[in-house]
């Protein structure tokens, strides 16, 4: 939740906790994804830009692909119409998500190849970009983490200048990560994407 939100929960729990009791209870019955989907077209309709960032986020997170969010979105076309639609479109393409890009639509995960083995040191946590996608590479000496470098929050990308030490902050809103766990330890409660990785003729594999 933004900061906003979390100090009216704190000064009018009375009134804001029922309202998202209310919100949780409305959909209980529907999955996760279905639930994400429609909270996307509600900030679309709303026009709230930072909603539709988190929930579209969230939405992909929680295993909506890009192609179902369009659906979502044109499937709505009659409540939305065509003008916040192409507003949503237009923050799409400002997130710059390789998943939306025309010629990724609906492409099958695959195993990319991302560096030398050798140029990830034991300790050190890397930053390195691979067909169009940052990656926080760390290594110990009993594995291999690679973390997508897009923040879970609303994908903002994390460059490397976030990174000190074994913590990685997101300049957007302060999110703070683990590199050794992936998770949030400081504002937000979603962690790093972590991809399935592997080496192969001393190269590092990962796959997305």
């Amino acid at each position: 939740m933004s900061d906003a939100l979390n100090y009216l929960v704190a000064a009018r729990p009375d009134a804001i906790k029922p309202y998202f009791k209310f919100l949780k209870e409305a959909g209980k019955h529907l999955d996760t994804k279905t639930r994400d989907l429609i909270s996307v077209i509600t900030k679309v309709d709303a026009q709230t830009e930072n909603g539709f960032r988190q929930y579209l986020s969230r939405a992909l997170h929680n295993g909506a692909t890009p192609d179902e969010v369009l659906d979502a979105l044109l499937m709505a076309f009659p409540t939305l119409g065509l003008a916040k639609i192409v507003w949503a479109i237009e923050i799409v393409l400002d997130m710059d998500i390789p998943e939306f890009r025309p010629d990724l639509l609906g492409a099958k995960p695959k195993w990319h190849n991302v560096m030398r083995i050798d140029d990830a040191k034991i300790g050190e946590v890397e930053r390195v970009d691979c067909d169009g996608r940052g990656l926080f590479v760390y290594r110990t000496d009993k594995e291999i983490k690679l973390y997508d470098s897009r923040c879970p929050h609303q994908v903002t990308n994390i460059p490397h200048l976030a990174l000190e030490g074994k913590q990685i902050t997101c300049p957007k809103h302060q999110w703070v990560f683990d590199v050794e766990s992936g998770e949030c330890v400081d504002k937000g409660n979603r962690p790093l994407t972590l991809f399935e990785s592997k080496i192969e003729n001393e190269r590092l594999l990962a796959y997305w």
